[in-house]
């Protein structure tokens, strides 16, 4: 993402702040799951026991509200359970099938190749719980966030000993994820980059606190970005087809043609993406620009499903929002927005900034109203 505009930056602010509370979310009952495969061209989403389509209509839920920026949801999700469940619930409510969890690697892993038992029981209870709310789980690996909780000794090894501890850690998730059908997908990593850069280490960029996107390589030599980058995925992707060979895989990448029009994939290049199922990519769409974001998401039309992973309207209003979500709804599976709370009508009057409150409450109610629509075939 670009810098924000002050309006831009005003959302932001209160998407991290606003209050967690969803009046009417109501109660659960638990849900049979079935297991989401390719369908048998490959170019969409099924039901695994009744082959019925599934159309992803998601949100990313990675932190609370607590603080400037919010925490992690690692660092809450023991002490704030009950907080958890609650938002599952209202997610459900929203319309939603899917949720976009974030996880840590600093949290998951004790060492190279440790991983950290309580964390990955911990994640087994949020297994638990998207069966009991009925949401599927894109989870989404390797996370470092936060710069200052990221290991020591992890920033320290070597690209082979790095990626090595990855597929360590992916090994993990996958034993602990094996038997459940709530996880839709894993997602290797955030925006993983591939830019030559030696001296700036392993994590690029800071966006309110946060460090989303990660380098692949420190040491590129001589080897192309596509070379780095089918190796990388190679090693993660063996590493769970061991443990869980019919998960469904992807790379969450950011969609460079639409800064420069004829960039070309580099993970779902012809080369790089035959070990990934489907396609993901993050898509925010700018006011006036539809046709430049509908070009973008066509270049990445190879056969095989595209997720919209991440997308909100926060350089576009809703008018064009709209617009882009029903035109491209031909060219997606599915998108996944994003969701910390509802804003209530006494949170927006009291907001430092009530015009972005009343913004993030209206796209919540889009989204509800929409639900039944994106995710028909």
């Amino acid at each position: 993402m670009t810098s924000p505009s002050p309006f831009v930056g005003a959302v932001l602010a209160v998407l991290a702040l606003f209050p967690l509370s969803v009046a009417n979310a109501g109660d659960s009952t638990a849900i049979k799951l079935e297991a989401i495969r390719l369908s048998h061209d490959g170019k969409s989403f099924v039901l695994a026991d009744s082959g019925a389509p599934f159309r992803v209509w998601g949100v990313n839920y990675d932190h609370d509200a607590t603080g400037a920026n919010g925490r992690l949801l690692e660092d809450y999700w023991e002490t704030k359970w009950d907080k958890v469940q609650h938002d599952f619930r209202a997610i459900k409510a929203l319309g939603a099938n899917v949720v976009r969890i974030h996880l840590q690697f600093g949290k998951f892993m004790d060492g190279p190749e440790t991983a950290n038992p309580h964390s990955l029981e911990q994640l087994h209870r949020l297994l638990g719980l998207a069966e009991e709310t009925g949401l599927y789980l894109d989870l989404t690996g390797l996370g470092c966030y936060h710069k200052a909780d990221t290991p020591a000794w992890y920033d320290a090894l070597d690209e082979t000993a790095r990626w090595n501890a990855q597929a360590h850690f992916w090994s993990a998730l996958a034993r602990t994820c094996r038997d459940s059908k709530a996880v839709f997908c894993f997602d290797l990593m955030n925006e993983p980059i591939i830019d030559g850069k030696s001296d700036d280490g392993w994590l690029a960029g800071d966006l309110r606190g946060y460090s989303y996107v990660q380098r692949l390589t420190l040491t590129q030599g001589k080897r192309t970005a596509v070379e780095v980058a089918k190796a990388w995925v190679d090693r993660l992707t063996a590493s769970i087809r061991k443990e869980d060979p019919d998960r469904l895989m992807t790379v969450g990448a950011i969609p460079w043609a639409l800064v420069w029009p004829n960039a070309r994939p580099i993970f779902y290049s012809p080369d790089v993406g035959g070990a990934l199922d489907f396609v993901s990519i993050h898509v925010y769409p700018k006011k006036g620009e539809i046709d430049k974001a509908l070009a973008a998401i066509r270049v990445y039309e190879i056969g095989k499903p595209v997720l919209i992973e991440e997308t909100y309207p926060l350089e576009s209003g809703m008018e064009d929002m709209d617009d882009f979500l029903k035109r491209s709804k031909p060219l997606t599976e599915g998108y996944v927005s994003f969701y910390w709370g509802t804003i209530s009508p006494e949170f927006t009057a009291a907001a430092d900034h009530p015009e972005a409150a009343a913004f993030v409450g209206r796209w919540l109610e889009y989204f509800r109203e929409h639900a039944d629509f994106m995710k028909q075939p």
